[in-house]
């Protein structure tokens, strides 16, 4: 029997009620019922966070020592979440979620958003997503936008891939590559991290679409385990949005050929081991159970049938919550939560302690964690950047070799203005110089 033939007994033999059952007998905010009040206070908050944290540059430690030099870039910015450096090395690209494109250059932020982007949701944590430069983006402009898809009445909203030319600061030829199967309720998580891959295709995460996440019952949750929809998966796509003829389900005519990997919750983070070629995935848990996963094609991942987490009632997700046959288990978990955003493997020369290492922004846990890779062992090493009391949404590299953060003061309020680009610099020549000019005997009196 192959495993293939074994992961789809698995799924058949542990799903307790088809996918239409649930659908048809669970209330879905937003698509079968109204959103309530308290729903839309919830995602709607009266009150807006402004302002920055980091004004100055600021001197830190890490838990390990390691001295840091934070340096704010912008601010104003509302739940920015995807970054990317454009080949010029003068500008970068910043989306806000409430639903804009914004321009750094030269460290400046350009107080116009840039215009052409589709009719999106915002609602919850709906609207812009990530940005990702095609391979050939200096002779071809284009590059990729993961937003949510308008309302449709009866279906909720879902997750779209656009296509676009970036040329002379204006958005073109804007169309749609792919709007995945995910439609659900308004109030459930998108994922929406992308990332080109060693092999030239674009990998795109779906999250599993939960908007009842404080019950025991959802109608998305189970589909995590379908591959007739993407809700809670990993895609894999050529640059036009077409399917490789190599992906794993290519040929099974019941199955999504797009789907890379499934039976994932929420998928925040991609990232290429540049030495091992491999493809890891952070992911949110529940109440508990984060996880980061090492990704094979064709992989289930066990969500929901498997979680180390609970609900946001208390209730455990499974009376299972570690093995099950044909499922893998995480390489590494979290619990307490950590909440782990976007992650990158650092390959520069800036921070010695941290290269090679596996850098995870975390969102709830408001820290930047190392974690050390050893071929199939994950261990935390040293953690960052704490005391800021800010959530993490995306982390880079620069061309520079210095570290890029996104941030943002909560999860949700799209009038919030309080979201910032931080470049965390080396530390001990800063401080080093900081300590010789305090030592300065003060100048004699004239």
């Amino acid at each position: 029997m192959t495993r293939k033939t074994r992961l789809t007994l698995a799924v058949a033999a542990l799903a307790p009620l088809p996918v239409t059952a649930f659908a048809q007998s669970i209330v879905t905010p937003g698509v079968t019922a109204p959103l309530t009040p308290a729903e839309i206070a919830r995602n709607y908050p009266p009150d807006a966070l402004t302002g920055a944290v980091v004004d100055k540059p600021v001197l830190l430690k890490s838990k390990g020592g390691m001295a840091l030099r934070v340096v704010k870039l912008a601010e104003g910015l509302s739940h920015p979440d995807g970054l990317v450096f454009l080949p010029d090395g003068h500008t970068m690209l910043i989306t806000e979620r409430p639903g804009r494109l914004r321009v750094v250059k030269d460290g400046v932020l350009d107080p116009t958003p840039v215009a052409g982007l589709p009719a999106l949701n915002n609602v919850g944590l709906g609207g812009v997503h990530d940005i990702v430069l095609h391979p050939d983006f200096a002779k071809n402009k284009l590059l990729y936008i993961s937003y949510t898809k308008e309302r449709e009445p009866q279906r909720g909203t879902t997750l779209a891939i656009a296509q676009a030319r970036f040329d002379q600061g204006r958005l073109t030829a804007m169309k749609d590559i792919l709007v995945t199967d995910a439609w659900e309720s308004p109030l459930g998580t998108y994922g929406g991290r992308m990332i080109f891959g060693p092999d030239g295709m674009l990998y795109i995460s779906v999250g599993d679409r939960d908007g009842t996440t404080h019950s025991d019952q959802s109608s998305a949750r189970p589909q995590a385990q379908s591959l007739a929809n993407h809700i809670g998966k990993l895609l894999r796509v050529r640059a036009d949005g077409s399917i490789p003829p190599d992906n794993p389900f290519v040929n099974d005519p019941k199955a999504k050929g797009e789907i890379y990997s499934y039976g994932h919750r929420n998928p925040y983070g991609i990232a290429w081991d540049p030495k091992t070629g491999e493809m890891w995935a952070s992911e949110f848990g529940p109440s508990g159970g984060d996880e980061i996963n090492r990704i094979l094609p064709g992989h289930n991942y066990g969500w929901p049938l498997v979680s180390l987490g609970r609900h946001y009632n208390g209730n455990p997700v499974s009376d299972q919550p570690w093995y099950r046959d044909g499922m893998d288990n995480p390489i590494f978990y979290w619990n307490p939560t950590f909440n782990p955003e976007n992650m990158i493997f650092y390959t520069g020369d800036k921070f010695p302690r941290l290269k090679g290492s596996l850098l995870v922004a975390g969102g709830g846990s408001k820290m930047i964690a190392q974690m050390v890779v050893s071929r199939d062992f994950i261990r935390q090493g040293d953690t960052m950047l704490n005391e800021l009391d800010v959530r993490f949404r995306d982390i880079r590299q620069g061309p520079d070799g210095y570290i890029y953060v996104l941030t943002e003061g909560r999860l949700r309020g799209p009038k919030d203005t309080d979201g910032m680009l931080l470049r965390i610099e080396p530390g001990a020549a800063a401080a080093a110089r900081q300590a010789s000019s305090a030592s300065e005997p003060a100048g004699s009196p004239d």
